[in-house]
């Protein structure tokens, strides 16, 4: 008999190996004659999942009003989802996924952020932990500045923490101090809760 199937939500900070561990998912799957997708959301290279190793794969780009159920019928059958990025999914897309797994009998393995940059649960990943099947926390530990175990993704504009402002902006992750010629220079910054808390960056 086939076990049953199960929504799983894998989550931990940015450079925990999320991505790295979608695209592993749906090659091993994929290479054994299952039959999935894969679906990313606001990934930083359009219709594909790559992680920063290098190694990236086609995906399907989860609009905002995409009905993810109603998307597996119209592709299977499927055996599996594997859905990165699942911190920016509407808490009713991930609703569609546990439909997806109990009445389609379809494994999804979802991937994402555990908090925003203002320390808060991202409405996917609240949404996730809230319907789960299992709740795994990524053994990846990213690492602040300082050595520090890194719990929080801050956003660095031009230059300095902040806390308050638009739930999704897209940014980089490498460190770039330089003054914008337009606009505000926007990137990402994993740090401790202490340095967080402060906004301390460590030296230039």
């Amino acid at each position: 008999m086939r076990p049953v199937a199960l929504l799983r939500f894998s989550f931990g900070t940015m450079g925990s190996g999320k991505s790295t561990v979608a695209l592993q998912i749906h090659h091993n799957l994929a290479s054994r004659g299952l039959r999935g997708l894969l679906l990313t959301r606001l990934d930083r290279d359009g219709t594909q999942v790559t992680s920063r190793l290098g190694v990236a794969a086609p995906a399907v780009e989860v609009t905002a009003d995409a009905d993810l159920f109603d998307l597996s019928v119209a592709r299977g059958p499927l055996d599996y989802l594997v859905c990165d990025e699942a911190q920016f999914y509407a808490p009713e897309q991930c609703d569609q996924l546990a439909r997806v797994v109990d009445e389609l009998d379809a494994d999804v393995y979802a991937f994402g952020l555990i908090t925003d940059f203002r320390g808060l649960l991202f409405e996917g990943t609240k949404r996730l932990l809230e319907v789960a099947d299992e709740r795994v926390p990524l053994q990846v530990e990213a690492r602040c500045w300082c050595g520090a175990r890194a719990t929080h993704n801050a956003r660095v504009v031009n230059g300095g923490v902040v806390y308050e402002g638009e739930v999704v902006v897209v940014g980089d992750t490498e460190r770039d101090d330089d003054e914008p010629l337009f606009g505000d220079v926007v990137r990402y910054e994993l740090l401790c809760r202490r340095h967080y808390r402060t906004g301390n960056l460590g030296a230039p």
